[in-house]
């Protein structure tokens, strides 16, 4: 009789352990598929971030969004997806949902403002900067807090904060190109025409600094092309925007010779410069 309960003991004790030990293996395979989905989740939103249509972007993470709105990671990208599709109000709505979220962080702050000024609403993107904590200190920040104290006509504010952004990043022709494109809203043509230079040198093939170096230039009466590298397109083009500042500035018939010139240039029929030569010549 002894033996028979050591035995079902023993046969209880046997059962219990394999419960275990099948309820402990299918934890561990549940943990290994969660990982595996995080994983997967991870990979996919960096594949919809930056190879994916912006529109198709947003779809996907509205959609992973619903199923998990406190997903901090699924809030930023669908407010990056929208920001992409250039659906500026959705973007900054829904980077303001990001934000209220407890794992966001000051970068999330940071690219809210971005939206708020891509929206148009550069007091709540001032606002939203000025509460970051001074000791945040990024290219992408400094470069906003630049763009707001240009359009308040903060000048020495404006070039302090874009000397600090060139500091921060080792890309620094686009922020250049704007620091330059600032000076010759002022009027300062000189230090713009420096500014658009070292743009170029940065990044030579940064088309958008090589023509409002022209610009700079044109505006101080010298219409001859900078030393910049360029193809025969780009050389047309820039001649084009040469000789409208000519024009601009009141010496039309130099202005005429330099759209001459960007029509031989040109390697096709250019439109534009043919237009203004045959307007002024009307």
């Amino acid at each position: 009789m002894r033996h028979n309960s050591v035995l079902a003991a023993l046969l209880a004790g046997a059962t219990f352990l394999s419960a275990c030990a099948e309820q402990s293996g299918e934890e561990t395979v549940e943990r290994a598929f969660q990982d595996v989905n995080v994983i997967d989740d991870a990979n996919l939103n960096e594949v919809m971030l930056t190879v994916g249509d912006p529109n198709e972007a947003v779809t996907y993470f509205q959609r992973v969004v619903k199923e998990q709105p406190k997903n901090v990671e699924f809030q930023r990208g669908l407010a990056q997806s929208l920001i992409r599709a250039k659906r500026y109000d959705e973007g900054a709505a829904a980077w303001q949902r990001t934000v209220a979220l407890p794992a966001a962080t000051n970068d999330d702050r940071v690219e809210l403002a971005d939206a708020l000024i891509r929206a148009g609403d550069w007091a709540k993107a001032e606002k939203t900067l000025t509460a970051i904590p001074p000791t945040h200190e990024t290219f992408k920040r400094y470069r906003l807090e630049a763009i707001i104290a240009d359009s308040k006509q903060q000048w020495k504010k404006a070039d302090s904060f874009y000397e600090t952004a060139v500091g921060l990043t080792t890309s620094p022709a686009p922020v250049l190109n704007n620091w330059g494109y600032s000076k010759l809203t002022r009027g300062d043509y000189k230090d713009a025409e420096r500014l658009f230079n070292s743009a170029v040198t940065q990044d030579n093939t940064l088309f958008t600094a090589k023509n409002n170096l022209v610009l700079a230039r044109g505006a101080q009466r010298n219409y001859n092309l900078p030393v910049v590298p360029m193809d025969q397109t780009e050389r047309a083009q820039l001649l084009h925007t040469m000789a409208l500042s000519a024009i601009k500035q009141g010496d039309v018939e130099t202005g005429k010779g330099l759209l001459r010139e960007a029509i031989d240039t040109h390697p096709q029929h250019f439109e534009a410069a043919s237009r203004s030569l045959a307007a002024l010549e009307a």
